[in-house]
């Protein structure tokens, strides 16, 4: 993670506030990008069933990528938001729907309403159905994340933690991004900096999840599978006790 942090450092000293070019765009796809490594070394494969969570977080990482260097040309937007929505699509895959929480899905849903409620004035063109429907993804994105946290049992850990931490702070940096975008007549001082150091900590957030995934899968596989012993199965014979000879 040192290389991550160095080059998140490095972007905020030269790149931000910049005109778009190749340069700013690779030192904001760089940190990003070393995620996608911290996640590869953790291990990862194309075919096992216990690699799934990490691929999945991976595509979206890399994805992601893909969102960070269109976003900085103006022309982009869309397909830089086109791509953050796949993203979130991948996270949300890897974060599961189990188990559900519906309580949390309506509050999200109500948030991403209220977002597309406020934002929906200074939207035109396309963007008037694009934004909602990005807002809508996000929201899901955010509903599985924190639908992941168990706070008793022996499913909880500090990973959990994090993807739920890291799919909030995405939702707050996107939120920032769309107020200055399509809201506020001027950008606060610092806008940039804020939304971009709460996007990067949400990425960190993410990529860290994976770092118990192929124990925390085997755990709930075997927490949600039925019991088989005779002591939890009453109509299991119990064999006869071997006599010592």
């Amino acid at each position: 993670l040192v290389p991550f942090f160095k080059t998140v450092a490095l972007y905020f000293a030269v790149a931000v506030g910049r005109p778009p070019s190749w340069l700013p765009c690779l030192l904001k796809c760089l940190p990003v990008a070393f995620l996608g490594v911290f996640v590869v070394l953790h291990g990862i494969s194309l075919g096992q069933e216990r690699h799934s969570y990490s691929r999945r977080v991976l595509l979206g990482l890399c994805l992601s990528c893909v969102g960070d260097a269109l976003l900085v040309w103006p022309w982009g937007f869309l397909p830089g938001m086109a791509a953050f929505a796949l993203a979130h699509a991948c996270y949300t895959a890897a974060f599961g729907l189990q188990p559900l929480r519906p309580w949390a899905g309506a509050a999200c849903a109500t948030l991403a309403a209220a977002a597309a409620a406020l934002l929906l004035p200074g939207l035109w063109g396309v963007l008037v159905w694009a934004v909602p429907c990005y807002s809508l993804v996000l929201m899901v994105m955010v509903w599985r994340g924190v639908s992941r946290v168990r706070l008793f049992g022996d499913l909880w850990t500090w990973t959990r933690l994090c993807s739920c931490i890291g799919a909030v702070l995405f939702a707050v940096s996107d939120a920032m991004l769309a107020l200055d975008a399509f809201y506020l007549s001027a950008s606060p001082a610092y806008a940039r900096h804020a939304v971009m150091f709460t996007y990067y900590a949400a990425q960190l957030g993410i990529a860290l999840s994976v770092v118990d995934s192929r124990t925390m899968a085997a755990l709930s596989v075997a927490s949600e599978a039925p019991c088989r012993s005779a002591a939890c199965c009453p109509g299991a014979q119990t064999p006869p006790p071997r006599l010592r000879q």
